[in-house]
This record gives C-alpha cells, structure tokens and sequence, in this order.
C-alpha cells in the first residue's frame, strides 16, 4: 500500500502529513506494509527542507521533518500510489487535471478520513505558528482515520 500526500509546494502541509502518518503508522505495527511520501503541485521549493517553523511544531509533538526535501508531483506518482491526498480543495483540483485515464488510485482531501469530507487543511505559510498547531490537529485525526482504514484493507487482502 503506497499513499502520498500533496499540498502546494510541499513545505508545510504534506511533509507534516507525512511525518505524523509514519509515526502512526510505527504504533499501528503498519510502517513496513504501508509506504508514505510527500509532494507539492508546483516546483517553487524543490529540494528545501520543510519550513522552519512546520518543523519546530512538529518536533514539538516528538515528530522529525528535517531530512524531509520537497519534491513536486510527476506522473509516475498516478500509477505508483494507492492514494494521492489532497490538503486543499485546489490541490485535489490540479490532482483532478491531471490524472490519466488509467489511474486506479484514489485521489482525495486528505481530511475525509477525519470525518469532513469537504474541509480543507488550511495553509499556514503566511500565518503565525497558531495556523501550523491547527494543521498538526486536523493532520493527526486524519492521519488516525486513514490508518484504520488501512488496517482494515490490509488484513481484508490476508483472507
């Protein structure tokens, strides 16, 4: 099972996702079955560390996002992913534009699995480290319902 997270340009909320995802996964004993990435739709930060301040609140909360490096969406992440989850209403948009007819994987807002299907994790770039705690909160109770489901899908295929 592969997912990938996808917000703008990969700084703040995807990298975030994916650290709180990998470290729910460990609790769950899920890490080795389930492979997690991170992306942005556009290129402005490719290669950069989280933002600073993404991370301190992280770290904060025992989770490390500095070896992270922003990367943007390509192709091959339509056919190489089980899910692509979107931060944003705009990202799953582009995600939409995108897909080739082939595409299989589910493509998403990443807080429906958190119960509100049509929320989006809001970007906290330009504001204060409030924005980035509130991202932590919804990205946890997602992170916590995509595990479930998971779970569930994986011992589902042992049957």
């Amino acid at each position: 099972m592969r997912v990938l997270f996808v917000c703008l340009g990969n700084i703040c909320r995807s990298p975030t996702a994916e650290g709180v995802f990998r470290r729910q996964l460990a609790a769950a004993g899920l890490a080795e079955r389930v492979a997690v990435d991170s992306c942005g739709i556009g290129s402005w930060h490719v290669d950069k560390a989280p933002d600073s301040r993404a991370q301190q609140a992280a770290a904060q909360r025992g989770i490390e996002l500095g070896e992270l490096r922003a990367r943007q969406l390509c192709d091959a992440d339509f056919q190489r992913f089980d899910y692509l989850l979107a931060m944003d209403h705009d990202n799953l948009a582009a995600l939409q534009a995108r897909r080739p007819a082939d595409c299989t994987a589910h493509l998403g807002l990443f807080l429906a699995f958190a119960g509100e299907p049509d929320r989006a994790v809001p970007d906290p770039y330009y504001g204060g480290e409030q924005g980035f705690e509130e991202v932590l909160d919804l990205i946890e109770a997602a992170s916590r319902g995509l595990v479930a489901e998971l779970h569930r899908r994986l011992e589902a295929g042992r049957h």
